[in-house]
């Protein structure tokens, strides 16, 4: 049998690599393409998603948690913050209640102990004061009790006679000795009786508590700075 050319077998085997070469080198780029466009469609798949779900609102999971505008919090933040100071200010007022309560009891059992008064007066009508005097006297203040019964002007004519004070309410154009609350500094009406004053409601007289006397002109009806005979 006729051998073929060298030359020949060269060029079969050739054309049959390369034609081999090429099979080889388009599988490999169809893979690749198919794997690139795989990969390309998942990536526009998770754009998509991402887009679709840039706004967690937008997907309703079950389990989101939406949330709170800062604004919201802050104010709840706030709110609390107001509500236990509201609620301290609550308990020390309860607190500065009964102490008040329980220092006015212990004031009026040391007045009860020391108190000037008219012996004659049953215990039930009596009403125990600290009575700060007028600024021109020697002493500040003495402790006295009056009947719960008299009037204001009675009140003041009593006291000015137990502290040994000059009294001309009985002249028209004179000072007058008034009888003042001693936190309004108000001259509290000459008819009135005492026990009105125990018993109002708005600026009570306390029993065990503080009055001033100070001499006034008549047409002045409230004593200014009540409170520095008292401090």
């Amino acid at each position: 049998m006729r051998r073929a050319p060298p030359w020949r077998n060269w060029r079969l085997d050739s054309t049959v690599k390369w034609r081999t070469a090429g099979s080889l080198i388009f599988s490999l780029l169809s893979v690749m393409a198919a794997q690139e466009s795989s990969v390309f469609s998942t990536e526009v798949g998770l754009l998509m998603v991402v887009l679709s779900h840039r706004h967690e609102l937008d997907h309703e999971c079950e389990k989101l948690e939406i949330p709170k505008p800062r604004m919201a919090v802050t104010q709840q933040l706030v709110k609390d913050i107001v509500d236990s100071k509201k609620e301290a200010t609550v308990s020390k007022r309860g607190r500065g209640a009964k102490n008040s309560e329980t220092a006015a009891k212990v004031a009026l059992m040391k007045l009860k102990m020391h108190a000037s008064g008219d012996k004659s007066l049953v215990q039930t009508e009596r009403i125990y004061f600290q009575v700060f005097l007028p600024k021109e006297s020697k002493e500040k203040s003495k402790p006295m009790f009056f009947s719960s019964n008299w009037s204001i002007g009675k009140v003041i004519d009593f006291a000015a006679s137990l502290a040994n004070l000059k009294n001309d309410n009985n002249k028209t154009t004179a000072k007058k000795l008034r009888l003042c609350h001693p936190a309004s500094g108000e001259a509290l009406p000459l008819d009135q009786t005492l026990a009105s004053w125990i018993s109002n409601r708005e600026s009570p007289l306390n029993n065990g508590g503080n009055v001033i006397l100070e001499y006034l002109d008549n047409e002045v009806q409230f004593l200014e700075n009540a409170t520095s005979y008292i401090e």
